[in-house]
């Protein structure tokens, strides 16, 4: 019955659960124009090898993170793969694999209605670099500029999910283009309003009293 009220969701239900599949959204941020790196998705040994090739990529989870010890999930960090990696393992699930993007620094967008806060996150160890939620230590933060077209193609992705909120992460490469790599519809923000002096709880209050 609550889906059902015409209010503002900060996300609906059914909008958050839908937007948080990674094949929909890479496939949607590629349609809006983003940059999007190079993945696939599948089970088949062979095909992993073939498309990791003699590079080496990162393989993500799909979901949200493993059931660790005593039932507590846990995230699971971004880990660097090579073609003799590929066993039959694979078969067990689908496992996704991009190419490794050179980052110059990361990026975390906080999107809220039509305001959008983007946060550098420069990465002060080799862990970080590779995942930055595996070091938060040795990290720094700035807010920074976004360029137009990324600006224009966020705002497409977040109207084809139909997402009022989103935490998007993105890698700044050393020539300066943006590559997207997920949003998040429930993502946390309120650390990046702390460290980086950004407006995040205003503008959050503001949407929950329905202020633009």
């Amino acid at each position: 019955m609550l889906g059902s009220l015409p209010v503002r969701w900060i996300n609906h239900p059914s909008r958050d659960a839908a937007a948080n599949c990674k094949p929909v959204q890479l496939a949607i941020a590629a349609r809006s124009g983003l940059d999007v790196p190079r993945s696939v998705i599948t089970s088949d040994p062979e095909h992993a090898r073939t498309f990791v090739g003699d590079d080496t990529v990162v393989y993500k989870g799909l979901g949200g993170g493993v059931l660790g010890p005593g039932g507590k999930r846990q995230f699971l960090p971004v880990a660097l793969v090579s073609a003799g990696d590929m066993d039959d393992g694979v078969t067990g699930t689908a496992h996704l694999f991009q190419e490794r993007v050179d980052k110059a620094y990361e990026v975390r967008l906080t999107v809220i209605g039509d305001r959008m806060f983007p946060v550098a996150i420069h990465a002060g160890s080799e862990a970080a670099q590779l995942d930055w939620r595996t070091d938060y230590q040795s990290l720094t933060y700035e807010p920074v500029g976004m360029p137009p077209e990324v600006e224009e193609g966020v705002r497409r992705l977040m109207d084809e999910l139909d997402l009022f909120f989103g935490a998007l992460d993105f890698a700044v490469t050393p020539d300066g283009r943006w590559v997207f790599f997920e949003v998040n519809p429930n993502g946390q923000w309120h650390w990046l309003a702390v460290k980086a002096g950004v407006p995040l709880v205003e503008a959050m209050a503001d949407a929950l009293q329905g202020e633009t």
